[in-house]
């Protein structure tokens, strides 16, 4: 059996080999026009997609989307130097800048002209004027009548002629070219600057640090054939990823925005251990014969490696939410096809010409190869010390693990010098808030006197208990009743009903009641006010206690007959900014389930690889081991939980199993020579282990380009990915030789046994 599927194994690369020009012309002609196709892979900029389908926050804020089309507003603010006169009436110069401001922003598409509020529409009535101002101050109006605002509605992308990113773009433009310093914030604009950042920086960083790791290639290999080839075979997988992706019309999302990362690190690590495994043939075999030899003694890692990252990645597909599920596909995907490149792409650009095929030593090799030796010289001889020293790494950092924090603050995914930072800041420091949300409850077909006398009481219980200057506090309120209390109860000695006071209103604030009462559905809804800018324990906190008293209010309602038949029956808190505070804690919900089952999976492919139950259990410890530190240490120095990182497990168990099954594979073919288990040890060490250095080198010099994007969540993924590749080359040059050496043993038995179970993974 085993002879036979190694002639399989010989046949196919003799046959790979034969055709390696009519491979790699038609690896060229797939390429072309896959990257072509590529560029229409478009890019999911919607919030609500990071969540699950049956997710409860998402539910209330499709119920309200419903009723009330959505609240995405857009602040545009700015400061006037003479606001007001004398009479504290509204200045003639600054109505007519902000009319014509107005005007200006009312003429962008994708903008609802009908719903823009501005500071000269609510004070165009002189009656109570001043009570007007104290009604829009922290909306419309600064606290020193300085500081004034135009609030945006935006319509919803379902019914825009343009892309939001443009209307947003456009109400940018327009603000700059404003004689004053003109601000641009809200959630919206939050949001489409987060998908902008990973969407450009992304793109971007990945094509710098793929020029990076080919400068870097170079030096240690010293063989411009070889860069190219390695580029060739990243940008092939990645484009024939893409046109994949198109054809089946999966877009792109804020989960999978690492996905070039990740596959570049699969093709530079294969590609990188093929490089130098074909170079030390190279020293006494003609070149096709190392290639044959490379091809046959390496396919069966190579496959291995991009199997068990595939189970890895699969294990995602069992998130609730879509673009995760997404993500699990396309980096299965992507993981595989790094075989199909490989196999069609190096055989033929090796052998192309007869000049440049070999590799050359890195500069300082010699030095690297002492300091493997060395460190297998530790593992040989101070197995206890280097034992209970990684349980004290392991016990430290985990000790980490309780005192994680989740950073919902979407202003610290943004660095501080960033438009959308400075806009937030303005906004919080002299309009409330840039964070709306709203408390949604039941209300009759009809409203009624005694209706409007409950929600002026829960509006007012609301002020009382959480409206103040600091964090963890609301800095609006708006109720219906606000309105309705401008109107006079009495006009020419006659007695206005409720139903004359609304037609009134509906003459001066014409959306004020359609915007907060929809009569059909029996919803009521109060729009709530915060700052952004506060930690996500003070929000959660916030919106779960706003929500406990509107219960307790509505529970204590005489007149509520009218609660029988509302579906719902009770208060609905929801939001743009209540969606933002658990769009975290949604994406970490799920991880801790597929990061298990991709442990899983991926023991048990070892397992299979290898042949040996043992191999698989004690391959998956220095996969861990990187995954310990790197969650922990993020504890320790207090980096929260981001969006780009809350799949970091995950992902550094898809990065570090490649080195593992490489090292085996190595440890194994020594081991079927006749060598015991340390000169085994010893020779993966100086041969595979020098692979495992070069590809874990060359990828955290990539990934720290990453530190220059303008998305905080970017840096950290790219530093905590480097931290985790270091962990990762920890655990296979040092914890696995010592579970080798623990488990294994120098008899001709075990050796037998060894090849036995072995043969199959390797062959």
């Amino acid at each position: 059996m085993t002879n036979a599927r190694g002639t399989l194994l010989e046949r196919a690369t003799d046959r790979l080999i034969k055709l390696r020009l009519p491979m790699l012309l038609i690896a060229i002609a797939l390429t072309v026009p896959a990257g072509w196709l590529a560029q229409g892979l478009n890019f999911d900029q919607s919030v609500e997609s990071l969540y699950a389908e049956d997710d409860p926050v998402l539910a209330n804020y499709r119920f309200s989307k419903d009723l009330f089309g959505g609240d995405e507003f857009a602040i545009v603010a700015f400061e006037h130097p003479q606001l007001f006169d004398e009479k504290s009436a509204l200045s003639e110069t600054a109505t007519d800048d902000i009319n014509a401001l107005v005007e200006k922003l009312n003429d962008i598409p994708g903008v609802q002209r009908t719903s823009t509020q501005s500071l000269t529409d609510a004070l165009k009535v002189k009656f109570k004027r001043e009570k007007i101002k104290e009604l829009v101050r922290g909306t419309l109006l600064g606290p020193k009548d300085r500081t004034t605002a135009i609030i945006l509605r935006l319509k919803p992308e379902a019914e825009l002629t343009i892309l939001r990113e443009q209307t947003i773009a456009k109400i940018r433009e327009v603000a700059a070219n404003h004689q004053y310093v003109t601000y641009v914030a809200g959630e919206p604009v939050q949001v489409h600057d987060m998908f902008r950042y990973v969407e450009e920086d992304g793109s971007l960083l990945w094509a710098v640090s793929l020029v990076l790791l080919a400068v870097i290639i170079f030096t240690l290999f010293r063989n411009l054939r070889w860069v190219i080839l390695l580029l060739f075979v990243v940008y092939a997988t990645i484009s024939w990823t893409e046109a994949i992706l198109v054809i089946s019309q999966i877009k792109l999302s804020m989960v999978s925005s690492m996905m070039n990362s990740l596959v570049t690190i699969i093709g530079v690590a294969t590609v990188t251990h093929l490089t130098i495994h074909f170079r030390e043939l190279r020293r006494e075999q003609e070149p096709i014969d190392a290639l044959r030899n490379t091809m046959v003694e390496l396919a069966p890692a190579v496959f291995w490696t991009c199997c068990t990252t595939s189970i890895g990645f699969a294990a995602l597909l069992s998130s609730e939410i879509t673009p995760v599920r997404s993500f699990g596909v396309m980096m299965a995907m992507g993981t595989m096809l790094v075989i199909a490149t490989v196999a069609a792409i190096l055989p033929g650009g090796i052998m192309l010409g007869r000049r440049g095929v070999d590799p050359h030593s890195a500069p300082a090799e010699k030095h690297l190869v002492s300091l493997l030796e060395r460190v297998t010289g530790w593992v040989e001889h101070h197995p206890k010390l280097l034992g209970f020293g990684s349980l004290a790494m392991v016990v430290f950092a985990g000790l980490g693990f309780f005192r994680l924090r989740v950073e919902t603050d979407f202003s610290k995914n943004f660095r501080e010098s960033s438009p959308t930072v400075q806009s937030l800041n303005f906004v919080e420091e002299n309009l409330g808030g840039a964070g709306t949300w709203e408390v949604n409850i039941p209300a009759p077909k009809k409203l009624n006197e005694k209706y409007v006398d409950n929600i002026r009481q829960l509006a007012e219980r609301i002020r009382t208990e959480f409206l103040g200057p600091g964090d963890g506090q609301l800095t609006k309120v708006i109720c219906l009743t606000d309105g309705l209390d401008m109107v006079p109860k009495r006009a020419l000695f006659m007695k206005l009903t409720l139903s004359g006071r609304l037609k009134t209103l509906r003459k001066f604030q014409s959306e004020l009641e359609s915007s907060l009462y929809n009569p059909e559905a029996g919803r009521m809804r109060l729009i709530l006010r915060s700052r952004e800018r506060q930690s996500s324990e003070k929000k959660l906190k916030l919106i779960a206690e706003v929500r406990r008293v509107a219960d307790e209010e509505i529970a204590q309602w005489e007149d509520s007959d009218f609660l029988a038949e509302s579906e719902p029956a009770d208060s609905r808190v929801t939001g743009l900014f209540v969606l933002l505070a658990y769009i975290i804690e949604s994406l970490l919900r799920d991880q801790l389930v597929s990061f298990c089952l991709a442990a899983v999976g991926i023991g048990a492919m070892m397992a299979v690889a290898f042949r040996s139950l043992r191999i698989g259990l004690i391959s998956i410890i220095p996969n861990l081991f990187p995954i310990i530190l790197v969650i922990g240490g993020m504890g320790w120095c207090g980096l929260p939980i981001y969006i780009a990182t809350a799949m970091i497990a995950s992902v550094s168990m898809g990065l570090t199993v490649d080195s593992s099954i490489h090292c085996l594979s190595g440890y194994y073919r020594a081991r079927r020579q006749g060598l015991t288990v340390f000169e085994s040890l010893h020779r993966t060490h100086t041969g595979v282990g020098r692979a495992v250095v070069f590809a874990n080198l060359a990828l955290i010099a990539g990934f720290s380009v990453l530190t220059l994007s303008h998305f905080i969540p970017l840096i950290y993924f790219g530093i905590l990915v480097s931290v985790a590749m270091v962990g990762g080359l920890l655990g296979n040059l040092v914890l696995l030789p010592l579970l080798i050496s623990w488990v294994e043993k120098d008899s001709d038995e075990t050796a037998v046994e060894s090849d036995d179970q072995n043969s199959d993974a390797e062959r």
